[in-house]
């Protein structure tokens, strides 16, 4: 009954009205943007990676730490068991959908993210507060709609951030090495409250570490087994285009199940609409909020078109998604097969590995954004206990079913998104003003570089 009652709402959360309104406040925020995605992500590549930091500028930690920290929350098991669910449900052709959305999602992220450092504020504990529920109050003057963000994203940081996580964690550590999933629970449980009790801090340092370990881990792994089997990536290929716009979906739907799976699958993987990313970007220390905006873009970027694109094209080459069992999917296990299909004896470790990471990074980026949230409803002295609450149901995770546990995180993720989106599209005209001044700037600095050149 209640599984039922979590499908239903699933299917009416993620219905088209939803899938119109996250791409459409894509589409509608690039043309605004005149498509900056594509001419700004050079620079902004070079600005997040860039060992010169704006470390003078207010906030609590550096770029790349932002970046880090909302690309531990987003680089999860999204990449791994969200692409394969994606896949199993809506064919090859969802991964093109997936594509669509990170393309469009990198403006909705950029957006998230300028107006996020622009009205964050100072909270009790004097670090950083930002993020959808201050920029709705603040700049829409709506602070009902950000009350109702703020709650969702409470509780949606237990199925996305977490629940999700741990049971995908549990289920491949068991294909692995038999061990029992309470056993990886508890372990997954005790790393995780170690590093919650460090705050905002704590986790950017760990994640600014881990991330890029586990991204290039997992990638490399990927891409090997791409270039061993360069025959198989034409009729890959052919595959993800062709189904994207026939439709062969293995739930029935046809077209509108393909494009729901990876639409749904996508803003899973890159959380672009979410509001979820913003948080953590108004920690940045940053001049300009367009400096940092233009970091946070490309968490979509290297989540989806790179590190989930690895996942899709390694799976639609195997075959093996056509066979599964869809009233017990296993997703994460399909694409430890899919790896090992390649890669006998190494490509479970890959991914056995990978989603072990990508999970525990993914707990602790989502445990800064629930947490924030819980802090704007009930005030600073809520935090520990949202913190002890959400560290146990890292082991509560590993004991639920997976199609229940990813239902729910569905839910609650359309939920969290409605506010933000009535955000983003409300302060467009903020976004691209500020957009304008960023720019301005930048061209100041580029014609300063261009005279000291010169002299």
């Amino acid at each position: 009954m209640l599984k039922d009652l979590i499908g239903t709402l699933g299917d009416i959360v993620w219905g088209p009205p939803m899938l119109i309104l996250l791409v459409g406040t894509g589409i509608f925020l690039s043309l605004r943007l005149k498509f900056m995605q594509f001419s700004q992500l050079p620079y902004a590549l070079k600005l997040a990676f860039s060992k010169n930091q704006d470390d003078q500028s207010e906030g609590d930690i550096s770029h790349f730490a932002a970046l880090m920290t909302a690309l531990a929350a987003t680089i999860g098991t999204g990449n791994i068991a969200g692409v394969a669910t994606a896949v199993i449900f809506g064919g090859p052709g969802a991964v093109f959908w997936m594509w669509v959305t990170a393309i469009f999602g990198m403006a909705t992220k950029y957006a998230e993210a300028i107006l996020a450092v622009k009205y964050r504020t100072i909270d009790a504990r004097g670090e950083m507060a930002g993020g959808p529920m201050y920029y709705i109050e603040k700049g829409l003057g709506w602070k009902w709609l950000g009350v109702l963000f703020a709650l969702f994203a409470s509780f949606a940081a237990f199925g996305i951030g977490n629940m999700v996580q741990s049971n995908s964690v549990a289920l491949a550590v068991q294909e692995s090495t038999g061990l029992t999933p309470w056993i990886t629970g508890i372990i997954l449980m005790i790393f995780t409250g170690l590093v919650l009790l460090g705050g905002i801090k704590s986790i950017g340092k760990v994640t600014s570490y881990l991330v890029p370990l586990m991204a290039v881990f997992y990638v490399l792994g990927g891409l090997i087994i791409i270039f061993l089997n360069l025959d198989k990536v034409p009729g890959a290929l052919g595959l993800i285009f062709g189904n994207a716009f026939t439709g062969q979906a293995a739930v029935g739907g046809a077209l509108g199940a393909v494009i729901r799976y990876g639409v749904a699958r996508g803003v899973f993987s890159n959380e672009a609409g979410l509001g979820s990313a913003p948080i953590a970007a108004a920690a940045a220390k940053t001049d300009m909020p367009g400096r940092q905006a233009l970091v946070s873009m490309t968490g979509t970027f290297l989540d989806t078109i790179v590190v989930a694109s690895i996942t899709g094209i390694v799976l639609v080459m195997s075959g093996l998604y056509a066979g599964v069992d869809l009233s017990n999917p296993q997703a994460a296990e399909l694409t430890v097969r899919a790896f090992e299909q390649f890669l006998p004896n190494i490509g479970q470790w890959i991914v056995s590995i990978g989603i072990i990471l990508f999970a525990y990074s993914t707990i602790l980026g989502w445990a800064y954004y629930g947490e924030k949230s819980f802090e704007y409803l009930f005030g600073a002295k809520s935090v520990f206990f949202y913190r002890l609450v959400f560290t146990i149901a890292v082991f509560i995770g590993t004991t639920f079913e997976l199609k229940t546990v990813w239902d729910i995180a569905d839910v609650l993720n359309g939920m969290m998104a409605v506010p933000n989106l009535i955000g983003l599209l409300g302060l467009s005209g903020i976004v691209v003003a500020e957009t304008k001044r960023f720019q301005e700037q930048r061209k100041l600095e580029l014609e300063k570089q261009t005279s000291t050149f010169s002299g």
